[in-house]
């Protein structure tokens, strides 16, 4: 909530001073750009001081294509989401399979400088490491196999376990995506944590399911 309470700030100041930039570069009235977008002169104002929160992003929008201005938004991938008390209680679960000779950490951060993503868990031998990631509700296949993908390239890791809870959403998860998930995640669960209990390594990347 911090980091996104910053962010959002951060970036309302910067676009509002642009806007009210590019209005006067343009010559236009407060009373002009408010009659465009359904607002009030004084709004305007308001906005172009940060002085009024909760802008709507389509207002913005729209106030920045009336002054000459085209407003970018996309999304990109951050440090972590809000993860429930379930999802720590999950990853115990794995971690009581782990041999203490393993190294087990959470929110292990990437190597590269910039980069915010984690992992939820890394399990270190030696020599090796693999990356964990928990889905609590895995829905999309092809959305989650595109994000593990970058993250086993970015992330140093030799492979992934990929942790579903024992729920109906991750069984009819597991049968829809069946070929994919198979494709990309070539080892047993019960191989990995077969391995991971005796100390040594899962062998490539796998689902588990606890």
């Amino acid at each position: 909530m911090d980091r996104g309470n910053e962010a959002g700030r951060k970036a309302f100041r910067t676009i509002a001073a642009e806007i009210r930039q590019a209005r006067r570069a343009a010559g236009l009235s407060l009373k002009a750009v408010g009659h465009e977008v359904g607002l009030s002169a004084a709004e305007i104002s308001r906005i172009e001081r940060t002085q009024i929160t909760g802008v709507g992003l389509i207002d913005l929008y729209r106030l920045c294509a009336v002054v000459g201005l085209d407003l970018s938004a996309r999304t990109y991938p951050g440090p972590r989401t809000l993860n429930d008390a379930r999802h720590g209680k999950v990853l115990e679960k794995l971690h009581a399979y782990v041999h203490p000779s393993l190294g087990w950490a959470t929110e292990v951060p990437f190597p590269n400088p910039g980069d915010q993503r984690a992992w939820d868990a890394m399990i270190r031998g030696r020599g090796w490491r693999f990356g964990v990631e928990c889905e609590m509700n895995p829905i999309d296949g092809q959305s989650i196999l595109r994000r593990l993908h970058l993250k086993r390239r970015d992330g140093l890791v030799d492979g992934v376990i990929l942790l579903l809870p024992h729920t109906r959403q991750s069984r009819m998860f597991r049968s829809e995506f069946r070929e994919q998930l198979s494709t990309e995640f070539s080892v047993a669960g019960a191989v990995a944590l077969r391995n991971l209990r005796a100390g040594l390594p899962p062998d490539g990347s796998s689902i588990v399911v606890i």
